[in-house]
């Protein structure tokens, strides 16, 4: 490695965000694949001191708006999100499986409606007519699936996520340790 290189900050702060990161996908994939259910717990309970968060927040916009509905409004949407996110920490478990079969079942919905519209461009003389026909059936098929068993497939797709991150993880770290080395 040449001197122009190694003492270049730009360098330098590409290697180090490029292993930030890396390290980050590797910690949380870890996480996910060691203690999956602690993890998406976590996950939620983020999510819930967000909404609490959300909250307070429009609360306050509701109590120094001028008047009218919308002040009424923004105080009653404050409340709403209080109290779910108060719900939320309550049980835990709970909202975490809920939230789980709530992306399953979206995705499941998603994968039907995007076969369906997949289906609708087989007339316009494409020559990917096959493959598109091979694509709507499987993901009209999935979609399906999914919506008989929206956990599991929550489950699923987060352990998936879960591999992804370590796998990335690891390649950023490498990344980061080759860039910017002369070949």
């Amino acid at each position: 490695m040449s001197s122009a290189t190694a003492s270049n900050p730009v360098i330098g702060a590409v290697r180090t965000a490029l292993g930030v990161s890396g390290v980050l996908s590797l910690v949380i994939g870890a996480l996910i694949l060691i203690w999956p259910g602690r993890t998406a717990e976590v996950a939620v309970a983020i999510v819930s001191v967000y909404v609490i968060i959300a909250g307070l927040v429009n609360i306050a916009i509701g109590l120094f708006w001028r008047s009218g509905w919308a002040r009424l409004g923004y105080i009653a949407l404050g409340v709403l999100f209080i109290v779910a996110g108060i719900f939320s920490f309550a049980n835990l478990s709970a909202t975490t499986a809920w939230f789980g079969v709530f992306i399953g079942t979206l995705v499941g919905i998603l994968w039907i409606i995007e076969g369906v519209v997949s289906l609708t461009t087989l007339g316009h003389g494409s020559k990917a007519r096959a493959w598109t026909m091979f694509f709507a059936i499987v993901s009209i098929v999935a979609g399906v699936v999914l919506l008989f068993s929206p956990l599991l497939g929550a489950v699923t797709l987060f352990l998936l996520i879960g591999v992804s991150l370590v796998v990335l993880g690891i390649f950023q770290i490498v990344r980061a340790i080759q860039f910017g080395k002369a070949v």
